[in-house]
This record gives C-alpha cells, structure tokens and sequence, in this order.
C-alpha cells in the first residue's frame, strides 16, 4: 500500500498522541505501518518550562519515491527536517504543521528537542487503512 487510493480504503480512524520530547533528535515517534497511511493534520509543540526556551526538530525518514502518476527527480532524499532547531520560547507553544501532510508506508517521524522533558509534542492525525 505505498501508494494507496485513498477513495477506496477499509477504514479510516481519527486519533491523538502526545509525546515529552527528549534531547534524543532520532527518537522514533510515529511510524506508518503495512497497509496504512498516516493523515497528519496538526503538529504543535509547546514548552512547559517557565523561564527557559528550548528548541524543537522534527524529520521525516523513509520517504518512498513518491505518488503513482507522479515523475520526481534524481535527486531525492529519504529523510527530510520538517522542523529544524526551531525556537520554542518558556510557557509558549509553536503550530508546526496546521495543513495535512502524508506519511506512507514506512515513513518514521522522529525528533526531539534541546533539553529533555521540556518541551511536550501533540499531533492530530487520521489512519486510513486500505487492507
């Protein structure tokens, strides 16, 4: 399912996670299992330390070759930061992705923050299953 019909799936199931971010940056969050792919709708990061800022990264890893019908170039990554070292200031929260993007079958997203157990990842997304 690399490349699903998302018209003609099995099902598809909203769901929420939450994650306190270490300073581990290749910590695994989220990976898109067999037969499913994975609707991020929202990703917001937000630091829970009063008086100090921290920095969030978020990377995308095992990007296939892309859609069917779609003619990429040679140059392709199969990793790719989503957010790198992006500034989280004390008490506040950072939108880093409002508009929904695609993890496909495989693709791991993984990150972590500057400083452990400061800063506290939230993702809204939708499994669409088409076995």
């Amino acid at each position: 399912m690399a490349n699903p019909n998302i018209v003609n799936v099995a099902t598809i199931n909203g769901g929420n996670a939450a994650w306190a971010l270490t300073n581990t940056i290749t910590t695994v969050l989220l990976t898109a299992g067999a037969d499913v792919l994975i609707k991020i709708n929202s990703l917001i990061c937000t630091n829970i330390h009063g008086t100090n800022a921290a920095t969030v990264s978020l990377e995308i890893n095992g990007i296939g070759a892309g859609a069917t019908g779609v003619t990429l170039a040679a140059n392709l990554t199969s990793q790719v930061r989503i957010a790198s070292t992006m500034n989280v200031p004390a008490d506040d929260s950072l939108v880093l992705i409002d508009k929904p993007i695609y993890l496909m079958e495989g693709d791991v997203l993984r990150g972590g923050a500057s400083a452990s157990s400061v800063l506290e990842l939230f993702a809204s997304y939708e499994v669409i299953n088409d076995a």
